[in-house]
């Protein structure tokens, strides 16, 4: 595989995800982005390596004028906007990368990719995306894989309403991901579960958490691993009480059948909330040299500031993923065309990446070494370990050198 040449970068969809998108980009690459939005922004902010536009998705001619120029599109949107942008920049040869969990949306997108001569890559995000890395790397860990089950859960750190939950992250797509069919692996078989049954109670760190199925956070890794394992899945971790409270809402009151009206009783009762972590925990058991063995990670990650804002953990980590998955694709340790899926991605190559320290707890030395303190916190920006710098990390902002820096505020080694 040979590096990609990208410079410029098109990051449709400014609100928080995209926004930090945008930025992450620019702060750990030093590459130019085009943030843009229907709306126009609110303010012009000067930034010399983020640049504003305006550009309506569904405008097929506005969109085709807008990928003019770029050799990437990010495509921040909401999910049912997708399929629309993934085929303009196919015919236009633009590499395209997205954070949709919406599984419809990922089949149009790959059957478009037959015969495409740049990267079609939804699903770059936390999960599915991140958690698709880590459940590829654990499988292939085992000489005989009997269970791989992948839990994740975006949590806001006080939930003190009836629902034990604030929105940290969009409501259309947490609507989504809890009324579609759920992909899991049975006993050997790939079957199709319902969202929100599957309940289980876990215990992380002395914490305890809900668990149920939820659409979407697989990816394509049933496909994947079809005749590889027996029992694979995916679920959403909430706080307890969480899933009774929306299976009153979706089942008992039928709103899901009104998605409409459960997002205004949704919008209307239920806060939003910037003070969140996200939770990643990971099981994987099987033989290995003839002994029945399991592997577990977990990582919290929490919100910091990066380019000056404050990040909640939700835009950290999404953020992460995409921009991750941008440098291996930029350095050539992707294919360069075609559908490519998040399982393709050496989880250890992400962790390597400038902005793969915010799962550090995922790491194979992790399990087990609470050094880090209660959590496995990160900081952030990411920083490397004490004595142990990473390649392409910048050091704090005191601890600077000038001779990091080329003329103009470039970093040397910059992918």
């Amino acid at each position: 595989m040979n590096p990609i040449l990208i410079r410029n970068i098109l990051v449709l969809g400014a609100g928080k995800v995209g926004g930090t998108v945008a930025d992450m980009l620019a702060e750990y690459h030093r590459i130019a982005v085009t943030l843009a939005d229907r709306e126009p922004p609110r303010r012009e902010l000067g930034d010399r390596l983020v640049r504003r536009a305006v550009v309506d998705a569904e405008d097929d001619t506005g969109l085709a004028a807008a990928l003019e120029g770029h050799e990437m599109v990010i495509n921040a949107l909401p999910f049912h906007l997708a399929a629309r942008v993934a085929a303009a920049a196919r015919a236009r040869g633009v590499h395209y990368l997205d954070l949709t969990e919406d599984v419809s949306a990922t089949r149009a997108i790959r059957a478009l990719a037959d015969g495409a001569d740049a990267v079609l890559m939804p699903q770059c995000g936390l999960a599915p995306g991140v958690i698709g890395m880590l459940g590829g790397h654990l499988a292939g860990r085992f000489d005989d894989l009997q269970s791989l089950h992948l839990r994740v859960g975006a949590l806001s750190r006080h939930a003190t309403n009836r629902l034990r939950y604030d929105f940290t992250w969009s409501i259309d797509g947490v609507i989504n991901q809890y009324c579609h069919p759920c992909a899991a692996i049975v006993q050997g078989r790939p079957v199709t579960v319902q969202p929100l049954e599957g309940l289980e109670t876990l215990v992380l760190d002395g914490e305890c958490f809900e668990a149920f199925n939820t659409s979407g956070g697989l990816g394509t890794l049933c496909e994947t691993l079809a005749g590889q394992v027996r029992d694979l899945d995916y679920k959403t971790l909430r706080y307890p009480g969480h899933r009774d409270a929306m299976d009153l809402l979706l089942n008992g009151l039928r709103l899901g059948e009104r998605r409409d009206l459960l997002r205004q009783v949704l919008d209307h009762a239920v806060p939003h909330s910037r003070e969140d972590r996200v939770v990643v925990f990971a099981s994987a058991s099987g033989l290995r040299e003839g002994r029945l063995e399991q592997e577990t990670r977990i990582a919290r990650i929490h919100g910091g500031r990066l380019r000056g804002v404050d990040r909640t953990a939700i835009e950290l980590a999404t953020a992460a993923g995409v921009v991750g998955v941008f440098e291996l694709l930029r350095t050539g340790r992707l294919p360069a065309r075609g559908f490519v899926r998040q399982e393709q991605v050496a989880f250890d190559a992400f962790l390597a990446t400038r902005v793969g320290r915010c799962y550090a707890g995922l790491d194979d030395s992790s399990p087990g070494d609470d050094r880090a303190g209660p959590t496995l916190a990160h900081a952030w920006p990411p920083q490397a370990d004490a004595g142990q710098p990473q390649r392409g990390l910048r050091p704090p902002r005191g601890q600077r050198s000038r001779e990091a820096r080329e003329p103009g505020g470039f970093r040397r080694g910059a992918a």
